[in-house]
């Protein structure tokens, strides 16, 4: 009868399980992506990115696996400063345009992230470029038109085009300070003003060269763990009446807290500004490092923090969690260089090989289909992780007067998502996935 019963259930296993497309609500397609915004300084360095031990091209390794966006920062920086220190002044346009260029042949939208600054640009500095410090606050607004419009241009005109612009890095504290500078001693009209047409600047500048194909515009903060931050930030923003597509977020789980702080900031700014929201960067250790939020420092715990970040960003209100991008995909050791250990979050280890957690987050791009098989007396169930933040439902008879319900067992995430059930008797049953939203979605064909 075990037998019997074992057949019987293959079959209705691959016959009855009802799957599901990937649609997403509210949103455009969901953006697994990686920041390469090194990755020319350190292949110029030797550093060889591989699969299987054989050498290959790193956007091409990762386009393969699913990812669909590349993060590109740009700095304002001088080809002589470049040349003088390469790590912290490289990212200049005529370094970025060729690299987004490669990028974009790989199959890869871009993600174009203005520093306004010669250096680095984050939370303890917006260092206005060197040229700019002249200016008065009218020709400061005036050259942020200009040079957003011209910066813009030059990608267009190479076959780049942008299909996202950050207008600042992480600008919890403002940008190109102190004109533009909130916060502190800083927090007051006059300043949130000044930002606010300093954003507005930037972004006339963009859409004037990009006519009627516009990329969207995101602010991006460094508070994925801190929601009444992130609210204090877009509030004022918000009374300055700045306009804008999307919210990005860096979460660091060994900087910004855990897991939980991440879901509730994330849930809230969706629900509070009608926005997508997107993990803008992120990164977890694969080596050298103490276990962070609970999870191993491997190349499987990697993965699992992929999946992790993947049922949070799935499960954002209204279907606006939009995305989750790599910091420092493309990190290696160098001498001399100091990559505050990121070589250790990359993703790819110490020999170039490339990572699970790639596997992981290109999942998130693939459409949510239910698969199916037997396991002695258990029926298994799994779908990628794309649909982390879906749920699992069951109901005896395809039609419409009984309800379909959520099955007891809790899924586990791992590479993918699974679910074991124990067969239910010889009833047949048919199973499906409902996005978080529980909306009516197409059936796949």
């Amino acid at each position: 009868m075990n037998g019997l019963l074992v057949i019987r259930w293959l079959a209705v296993a691959v016959l009855t399980v009802t799957a599901f497309s990937g649609l997403r609500l509210n949103a455009g397609e969901f953006l697994a992506g990686a920041d390469l915004s090194h990755l020319r300084f350190f292949e110029d360095r030797g550093i060889v990115y591989r699969e299987a031990g054989q050498a290959g091209d790193a956007p091409t390794l990762l386009r393969a696996r699913g990812l669909n966006c590349v993060r590109l920062r740009l700095f304002t920086s001088s080809s002589a400063q470049a040349q003088a220190d390469p790590y912290n002044f490289v990212n200049n346009l005529e370094y970025t345009v060729p690299l987004a260029v490669r990028v974009k042949q790989a199959g890869f939208k871009l993600l174009l992230n203005f520093h306004y600054s010669d250096t680095w640009a984050d939370p303890g500095k917006q260092t206005k470029p060197a040229a700019w410090n002249e200016l008065s606050f009218a020709d400061l607004e005036r050259e942020m038109v200009r040079y957003n419009s011209n910066c813009l241009a030059a990608f267009i005109a190479a076959g780049a085009r942008p299909d996202f612009v950050q207008i600042g890095n992480e600008i919890t504290g403002g940008m190109l300070w102190p004109d533009g500078r909130v916060g502190g001693a800083y927090d007051t009209p006059v300043q949130w003003s000044q930002l606010a047409r300093l954003i507005r600047a930037a972004t006339r500048g963009i859409r004037d060269a990009a006519g009627d194909s516009p990329p969207e515009i995101i602010l991006h903060l460094d508070r994925g763990g801190d929601w009444p931050g992130t609210q204090w930030f877009f509030d004022r923003l918000r009374q300055e009446s700045v306009e804008f597509d999307g919210i990005g977020q860096s979460y660091y789980p060994f900087w910004h807290g855990g897991l939980d702080a991440l879901r509730l900031c994330l849930n809230q700014t969706a629900l509070r500004y009608g926005k997508p929201v997107i993990l803008m960067e992120t990164a977890f250790p694969w080596t050298q490092s103490a276990p962070v939020v609970g999870l191993p420092a491997t190349p499987e715990g990697q993965a699992r923090y992929v999946a992790e970040l993947a049922r949070i960003v799935q499960n954002v209100p209204q279907g606006r969690g939009r995305g989750i991008v790599w910091w420092g995909a493309e990190y290696q050791q160098l001498n001399g260089v100091g990559t505050a250990g990121f070589e250790h979050r990359s993703f790819f280890d110490a020999a170039g090989e490339v990572l699970l957690a790639v596997d992981s987050l290109g999942q998130l791009t693939k459409p949510v289909t239910l698969q199916a098989a037997i396991s002695g007396t258990n029926l298994l169930l799994s779908w990628p992780l794309s649909g982390a933040g879906w749920r699992l439902t069951s109901a005896s008879q395809l039609n419409a007067s009984e309800p379909w319900a959520s099955t007891v067992v809790t899924p586990k995430l791992g590479t993918n998502v699974t679910a074991s059930l124990e067969f239910p008797g010889e009833e047949p049953r048919f199973f499906r996935l409902e996005s978080p939203e529980n909306g009516v979605v197409p059936q796949s064909p």
